[in-house]
């Protein structure tokens, strides 16, 4: 099963094209009945998560500790100024963004190996969620030097789980789910607020403790 997850995150990957001409969709979700349409056959993200993500996965809520601790010694009111958005258990129920065009920044808290100053925050880029097999959803960030790519899964009343991999710089494509763990991304998909929701991805293989991803509607 986890072969045809990477098959999936692979053909996301592809379609998240380079920064200067991201696509204007995604491809269509598989048939129901093929090999990528796991959800229709029982199938969970716990089947289709590395090893090493389902650890990260299960350690959310220290990276989160540990990661806003090191971001509130260093930047104490612009933390303090997102609100919900960096609030630990700030889940509501529904956590599945509906499909369309939305708005994401990245907030980088925590350092890792010297890298990193505590607390980062982007600009705001541009991402899409597009409807897939068996009620998951397929999200890609099309703009940006770090883009993720991969599928949403329902897990929880409060939280969903995301499997995917990361673009770097002018890459078109994406590294299969499961190939190099270093480009694999996993995370827990929360609303916060009515129409705003985060990807909390923890212990990212790259400069911080937690990545959290802000999500709102373009419009």
């Amino acid at each position: 099963m986890r072969r045809a997850a990477g098959a999936l995150l692979l053909c996301l990957g592809g379609c998240g094209a380079r920064e200067a001409a991201p696509p204007t969709s995604l491809p269509p979700a598989p048939a129901p009945g093929s090999a990528t349409s796991t959800a229709d056959e029982g199938d969970d993200w716990r089947r289709q998560a590395t090893l090493p993500d389902r650890n990260r996965l299960r350690r959310w809520r220290d990276a989160w500790v540990d990661g806003l601790s090191a971001a509130r010694r260093v930047a104490p009111s612009q933390v303090a100024a997102q609100g919900a958005l960096l609030a630990i258990d700030a889940a509501l129920p529904d956590p599945v963004p509906p499909p369309g065009t939305y708005r994401c920044r990245m907030f980088k808290l925590g350092s890792k190996g010297g890298v990193g100053g505590g607390f980062t925050a982007y600009d705001w880029f541009d991402c899409r969620i597009a409807a897939g097999a068996g009620g998951t959803r397929q999200f890609v960030k099309l703009t940006g030097s770090q883009r993720q790519a991969g599928v949403v899964f329902k897990a929880e009343q409060t939280r969903a789980a995301f499997l995917g991999t990361l673009m770097l710089g002018d890459e078109a494509r994406a590294y299969a789910y499961g190939v190099d763990n270093t480009r694999d991304v996993a995370g827990w998909v929360e609303r916060v607020e009515p129409r705003r929701w985060r990807l909390v991805m923890p212990y990212p293989a790259f400069e911080s403790t937690l990545d959290v991803l802000e999500l709102v509607p373009a419009r």
